[in-house]
């Protein structure tokens, strides 16, 4: 069994988050889901950034670094696009971090962006659909195969599609099957970390 501490993406922590969540949990590991935007949802990715672009970007993620402090530290840090930024600062920065699950969106572990290297003893897995034009076309697919390159446990997995959040089952992004392979491949990185 593996504890995990997953961020939701820009739209806040939608029913889709919440079902993904569910669905570790039945297989029997621990997910905390913690609200980034108190209980705030957002009908689109525009109207999340607008909302983010208020309270500022590293204000929202150093909170959910913060909320980290308050569980054990051997958690698997998962996030959804934006939920990525904590989720990755948490995997790379703070001792103990069994695992990381990086959904739609992934930094770089060099240059401007980058949190520092990644940690040898973390594994990690990313997820995006490769005709994605925030993955792809923003430059995360580039940053994940850095990633991929440098640290032994890490895989990155493309889904056929173009879109963004396609594992959020409330959203009209969501595409069942590529959810189905990528929940099928969480379960087995839970499984062995």
């Amino acid at each position: 069994m593996a504890e995990i501490l997953l961020f939701h993406h820009v739209q806040g922590l939608t029913p889709g988050v919440r079902a993904f969540a569910d669905a570790i949990r039945a297989a029997g590991h621990i997910v905390h889901t913690p609200d980034l935007f108190d209980g705030r949802t957002f009908h689109s990715i525009e109207e999340g950034l607008a909302h983010i672009g208020e309270i500022g970007f590293d204000t929202i993620r150093e909170h959910g670094v913060r909320l980290a402090a308050e569980l054990p530290p051997e958690l698997v840090y998962a996030g959804f696009s934006f939920g990525v930024l904590p989720a990755q600062k948490l995997a790379q920065t703070r001792p103990g971090a069994r695992g990381a699950l990086l959904f739609h969106s992934c930094l770089p572990i060099s240059g401007e962006w980058a949190f520092g290297p990644w940690p040898d003893e973390v594994p990690v897995q990313i997820h995006g659909m490769d005709k994605d034009p925030i993955f792809v076309g923003e430059g995360d697919i580039d940053a994940a195969r850095e990633i991929v390159a440098k640290v032994a446990d890490a895989e990155l997995f493309l889904y056929p599609g173009d879109q963004h959040y396609f594992a959020d089952n409330s959203l009209p992004s969501y595409d069942a099957a590529a959810t189905a392979l990528l929940t099928a491949r969480v379960l087995e990185f839970l499984g062995r970390v």
